[in-house]
């Protein structure tokens, strides 16, 4: 039996290869969720512990060019396999038939996110027993302030998969990430060199300015308690569903 407070507790303040290793020796199916510049840290830190690490991305249909470049980069320069997940098609034909292409600006982002995003990544988490991401607490003081290095998914857990979720950088600053990817020549979006900071789909990310908070590129439009996409939740209550048997 695992309690997972405890172990929050006691890895709280640990290197993230030592969570990462965690992670894998716990759990037999743990996949790490690749989409950013922290995620790839990750990849780099974990390859060197398992060779044949799990890792996913997901395809919304609306992301740069450079993205895409970015993730064969990743592919390539790993080696290793990305499972590359989609939308349902017929969900995104419904939206877009009955609200066009760009219905965020006007009734917010969840819906786009939720078939696009959300509906994919579910169906790819009810396999797994753990997933690894890129969460940081000082990427948004709003949302994920409080993230603990790991936690049941209070999002995709429910009483029959309980799933649990790694942050192995929760306690990094942005600094620290980029300065071991120049240390380690760790592949990164040549978006970031102009000037954006977290990268979403092309539609819902923007270049921000000097002083601006990372995650003020993300639906700029909305205010910024409303700055997530559905694929992460405020940490739920300590108690008994923190233990795992």
């Amino acid at each position: 039996m695992l309690n997972l407070e405890q172990l929050a507790v006691d890895y709280n303040q640990q290197e993230p290869t030592d969570i990462i290793r965690l992670a894998l020796e716990k759990f037999s199916t743990t996949a790490i969720s690749f989409s950013g510049a922290e995620d790839v840290v990750l990849i780099d830190m974990a390859i060197r512990i398992d060779p044949e690490i799990s890792v996913f991305c997901l395809d919304t249909g609306r992301l740069h060019s450079e993205t895409y470049k970015f993730i064969e980069q990743v592919r390539q320069h790993y080696k290793i396999v990305i499972d590359v997940l989609s939308p349902d098609s017929a969900a995104v034909q419904k939206m877009v038939k009955e609200k066009g292409l760009f219905s965020f600006y006007q009734d917010g982002h969840h819906e786009c996110c939720g078939i696009r995003k959300v509906l994919p990544l579910k169906r790819k988490l009810a396999t797994l027993t753990a997933w690894i991401t890129g969460q940081r607490k000082d990427q948004s003081p709003d949302t994920r302030a409080t993230i603990p290095v790991l936690e049941q998914d209070s999002v995709f857990s429910s009483t029959a998969h309980r799933l649990i979720k790694f942050n192995p950088l929760a306690n990094w600053s942005s600094a620290k990430v980029w300065e071991y990817i120049r240390q380690n020549d760790v592949p990164y979006n040549p978006l970031h060199a102009r000037g954006y900071r977290s990268i979403g789909c092309e539609p819902c990310t923007r270049v921000i300015i000097p002083n601006q908070h990372e995650r003020e590129g993300r639906w700029w439009w909305e205010e910024a308690t409303q700055k997530e996409c559905g694929l992460h939740a405020p940490t739920p209550q300590a108690g008994a569903d923190n233990v795992l048997r």
